[in-house]
């Protein structure tokens, strides 16, 4: 927790190259993505958004902090991508916040565990209309959707986006992801099929499932 202090204090400041060295020196101790995802980054930013809700900070701090901690993914999957030898597995994965939703830091580590087990991704981040979402799917057809959000009310665009994405013709998996899964319940909202994620535990977990299991890859 150590760590994901300090962290937080440097993507307040908006300081890149001190908030990069942090996480370069976790890498260089062998740590894996999951940890710094999980135990350095979430808990910096966690902290950062509980400093907002309480006053501590104002919405420009945040916002830089923001900024700050997608520079700093960004980075960090680049050099991921340089440093790692990834064989691609021919599967493809969408990465998405339902309508209105503005939070996408957690979908975008998501994305990148996927990258990592060989997965061709495309982030297209907040506030994606399910009618993009749809005619994008269909264009592209991907294997997989991955739908985020983290405010309660949005929960309310799930089931809309659930049942029109399952029903496309190469009937992708759709998982459902963000911090709130940890603490209700959200399955009526999707089907028998769609998948729930509360954490990056999950979404590693099923990664290491779908290794070598053959998917509906389409074509």
């Amino acid at each position: 927790m150590e760590k994901a202090i300090e962290l937080a204090q440097l993507l307040l400041e908006g300081n890149q190259d001190d908030s990069w060295a942090l996480i370069e020196q976790e890498c260089k101790g062998s740590k894996e993505s999951l940890y710094i995802f999980e135990k350095i980054i979430t808990p910096a930013m966690r902290q950062i958004g509980h400093m907002w809700e309480t006053n501590k900070i104002t919405v420009a701090d945040e916002h830089l902090a923001t900024s700050t901690c997608d520079f700093l993914l960004a980075r960090y999957n680049w050099e991921k991508r340089r440093t790692l030898q990834i064989s691609p597995n021919g599967r493809r994965a969408m990465f998405l916040c339902v309508e209105n939703e503005q939070h996408y830091l957690g979908l975008k580590m998501a994305s990148q565990l996927f990258n990592e087990y060989g997965w061709e991704t495309k982030f297209h981040g907040p506030n994606l209309p399910l009618e993009y979402v749809v005619k994008a799917a269909q264009e592209w057809k991907a294997n997989v959707i991955c739908l985020s959000f983290s405010i309660l009310y949005h929960a309310e665009h799930l089931s809309p986006y659930i049942q029109a994405l399952e029903k496309l013709p190469n009937q992708p998996v759709v998982i459902v992801g963000g911090r709130l899964l940890d603490q209700y319940e959200f399955h009526r909202y999707g089907s028998d099929r769609t998948i729930f994620h509360k954490n990056m535990d999950d979404v590693k977990n099923w990664l290491g499932h779908q290794h070598g299991v053959k998917m509906n890859v389409g074509s």
